[in-house]
């Protein structure tokens, strides 16, 4: 059932810090930043097929004509490796954390895109593997049983195919765990790590192709792109996982300053450190936090800032629901933390209208308590509707009641009923709740299924894909 902030009392008892629910500064800041939206996906999208169509029209330059059914097989090959390869520059690109990628497409975004782009490359490689080898058995008078002999054949006579091997395993390793059903049982750390040895397979890959491949062997020009392709990615990759991370660290030296229970499951964490403003961080986004405390010291995960940053102060807040999230209730005041970020385009500047909708579900409030407080808005413009199973889950409550009261906004807590009774969140509901909801942005963060579930709902009351914005992030 749902009832406004007014009516509600503090179910938590915990006391409010005055540092985290005065935030006419941060909305200050926050209009500050507020930009037309331009995204770049579709120029992205054009560069991406324009590099697609230059890697074909190189192959078609190379093949002034095909003939009989080896010529066939070959080329085929020949296609799907240089396509192969030109996707896992693109692999790499979308490790590599780029800001303008990170923060205007969405990390979620460019997850998704990461993931695609890495089914598509394995389904090409091993393409690429089959009718080269088929072709190379044809044309040295082998059956087709004989493949497999071809096979080692080439890795013992031609340059650099040993390499190629190793790292084509490499990455159907890496694709079979990332299959979903696999990929939930491992735990994360487990997978995040593994994944990481795409770089290697990519270099080790890397260089059969400038080997054996025809189109490099006969134009110097297109030798010099491709290594040009890998080199960009991989100095991307460089600076903005590896020495930015080293830098920003290093300038700003975060140390936990406190941890404090919101609930019994959920803690939030302090991070003092040196001009925390400069990090460029904004209400909505996250970092990928690395506590150097013991057994946690390898261990590097996302979690969304769950107030606005302050020059002197950052705070996160997680709720026990793996091994890492459990120890954090642990950690203590003064232990070293290592930031990566910020990331993330669950910000104010995905916003088209005057009125804004936040949903929450669970532990999904952290983010959307930021953008709660921060984003601008007359009395009445900004309602948060915040889904949790009692009010005793209701995470960072009494801060949300201040805020809600400072600001003339809506509070709309969504709790389960007698009996346990669980309520839905359906169009109807939200009509009801929010009379003009077609005239509103809608922020959501919480389970997948939650948000699938509401995400429909809001499309039946009205309201515009283009103006539903969530973010969703694991790697």
């Amino acid at each position: 059932m749902g009832r406004e902030a007014d009516a509600v009392d503090s179910p938590n008892g915990n006391t409010v810090s005055p540092s985290f629910t005065s935030g006419r500064a941060s909305r200050r800041l926050t209009r500050r930043r507020i930009s037309p939206r331009r995204s770049p996906a579709v120029p992205l999208l054009i560069a991406v097929w324009s590099g697609a169509a230059s890697v074909l029209w190189l192959w078609w330059h190379n093949t002034p004509s095909i003939a009989g059914t080896t010529d066939w097989i070959l080329n085929v090959g020949r296609i799907s490796g240089l396509m192969a390869g030109y996707l896992m520059a693109l692999v790499v690109l979308q490790m590599a954390r780029v800001p303008a990628l990170e923060r205007r497409v969405g990390s979620d975004r460019v997850s998704r895109w990461h993931a695609m782009s890495g089914r598509y490359a394995l389904c090409l490689v091993m393409v690429h593997m089959v009718f080269i080898m088929l072709a190379y058995a044809r044309q040295n008078g082998r059956e087709l049983d004989e493949i497999l002999a071809q096979f080692v054949d080439s890795i013992e006579n031609l340059p650099d195919m040993g390499k190629a091997a190793v790292g084509t395993g490499l990455l159907l390793s890496i694709g079979l765990i990332s299959i979903g059903k696999i990929r939930r049982r491992l735990p994360y750390d487990t997978w995040y790590h593994v994944h990481l040895l795409t770089y290697v397979a990519v270099y080790l890959t890397f260089w059969h192709q400038i080997a054996t491949g025809n189109e490099f062997a006969i134009e110097p020009i297109a030798k010099v792109f491709w290594y040009g392709l890998y080199a960009s990615v991989g100095l991307l990759a460089l600076w903005y996982r590896v020495l930015t991370p080293v830098v920003v660290n290093l300038r700003h030296r975060l140390r936990v300053v406190e941890v404090r229970e919101e609930s019994p499951e959920i803690v939030s964490v302090l991070i003092g450190g040196r001009q925390l403003h400069r990090m460029g961080a904004q209400a909505g986004q996250f970092f990928r936090w690395r506590f150097l405390a013991p057994s946690m010291r390898f261990s590097s995960h996302p979690y969304s800032l769950s107030a606005p940053p302050r020059p002197d102060i950052l705070r996160i807040t997680v709720k026990a629901v793996g091994d890492h999230s459990k120890r954090i209730r642990d950690v203590r005041p003064g232990t070293r933390v290592w930031a990566e970020g910020p990331y993330g385009s669950l910000t104010a500047q995905r916003r088209r209208k005057d009125k804004v909708l936040l949903v929450a579900g669970g532990v999904g409030i952290t983010p959307l308590r930021a953008l709660f407080e921060t984003l601008p808005g007359a009395t009445g413009d900004i309602t948060l509707l915040y889904r949790a199973s009692s009010t005793a889950e209701l995470a960072l409550w009494d801060e949300l009641v201040a805020i809600a009261k400072e600001r003339g906004a809506r509070l709309i807590p969504v709790v389960n009923g007698p009996g346990d009774e669980r309520p839905v969140i359906s169009a109807d509901y939200l009509q009801k709740s929010v009379p003009d909801i077609n005239r509103h942005d809608v922020f959501m963060c919480g389970p997948i299924g939650f948000t699938q579930s509401v995400h429909r709902a809001l499309r039946v009351a009205g309201v515009p894909a283009r103006r539903i914005h969530q973010e969703l992030f694991e790697m």
